[in-house]
């Protein structure tokens, strides 16, 4: 199944290089894929995945490692942002 996957900020350096500029990937994805083993697959460190959305949804930590994709699916991640 095809899904979208969004990494911002530094973590856009985990994405494939043709890809940075946009922050946007195209994925296929075994049915039934979940957001932490996209999170595996990808290697990103467990502590740069701070903000997670799917569709513009919260999801809350305890429930990624679970929570499953479906068709169509945009998967967006952030890492923590400080700032002021």
């Amino acid at each position: 199944m095809k899904i979208t996957l969004k990494l911002f900020a530094s973590l856009t350096d985990y994405l494939p290089e043709s890809s940075r500029y946009t922050n946007i990937v195209e994925l296929d994805v075994l049915e039934n894929a979940t957001i932490g083993q996209l999170i595996a697959t990808h290697s990103l460190p467990p502590k740069l995945v701070h903000l997670v959305l799917v569709n513009g949804k919260y999801i809350e930590p305890e429930k990624r490692a679970a929570y499953t994709l479906v068709e169509g699916d945009v998967l967006a991640i952030w890492p923590p942002i400080a700032g002021g």
